[in-house]
């Protein structure tokens, strides 16, 4: 019998991934994509991405989304609240794990694992250990289409935002940033590749920058 479990869901990159290293399997059910969302904006947080172009994904996909609305500017304590509140209503349905697409970060991996550890949920990382300029490779040799919707202009320019990750933008990312932005150099929207029948119809709108430093670049729903 499978494992029923969630997925942390940002619609990104390595997000992509983890689903489809989980489905690769064949040891998981994944009882719905968990995505927080800024309520404020209604937008995915950290990666700028409309709702409803996630809605829009997760249902090429063929999951059930589930999201986690959080106000702007809300602390960690706020997020942990909401969040143990809703994980303990899967529990109750027999969700057994939680996965997530980190690749490296031990202090990101040990706080999770912490958090579930308080409603006796597994925390699963298909991911991780993984070399991060191979998943890159990886991720593009696949097919997979996505767009940069957010970067950090600290650790990487922010004329990166809005274009396509493909061999070309790996090429151009400078030394010190990770390939898959592993740092929090840079954030995605996968709109096309083998976990979808079809990709998910979008246009490339502006960019904006928000306090000097997060340069996000909005995709429309199309």
């Amino acid at each position: 019998m499978s494992q029923k479990i969630l997925l942390c869901f940002s619609g990104g990159k390595d997000s992509a991934l983890a689903l489809a290293e989980l489905r690769r399997s064949g040891e998981y059910e994944v009882a719905a994509l968990l995505t927080t969302v800024t309520a404020d904006y209604d937008r995915v947080s950290m990666h700028g991405v409309r709702t409803e172009l996630l809605r829009r994904q997760v249902a090429l996909l063929g999951l059930r989304l589930e999201t986690l609305r959080i106000a702007r500017g809300a602390d960690n304590a706020a997020y942990e609240r909401a969040l143990l509140g809703l994980l303990r209503s899967y529990a109750g349905a027999g969700v057994t794990a939680v996965a997530f697409g980190d690749v490296f970060l031990g202090d990101v991996r040990r706080y999770r694992e912490a958090n579930l550890a308080k409603v006796s949920l597994d925390a699963l990382f298909p991911l991780w250990g993984r070399d991060t300029a191979e998943l890159a490779e990886t991720f593009v040799a696949a097919g997979y289409g996505a767009v940069v919707t957010c970067v950090d202009s600290q650790m990487l320019d922010g004329g990166f935002a809005g274009r396509r990750i493909d061999r070309r933008f790996l090429a151009d990312l400078p030394p010190g940033v990770d390939p898959c932005g592993e740092n929090g150099e840079y954030h995605s929207f996968v709109y096309d590749g083998p976990i979808f029948p079809r990709p998910v119809a979008h246009a490339i709108g502006e960019v904006v920058v928000r306090e000097g430093r997060w340069h996000y670049c909005d995709v429309l729903p199309a």
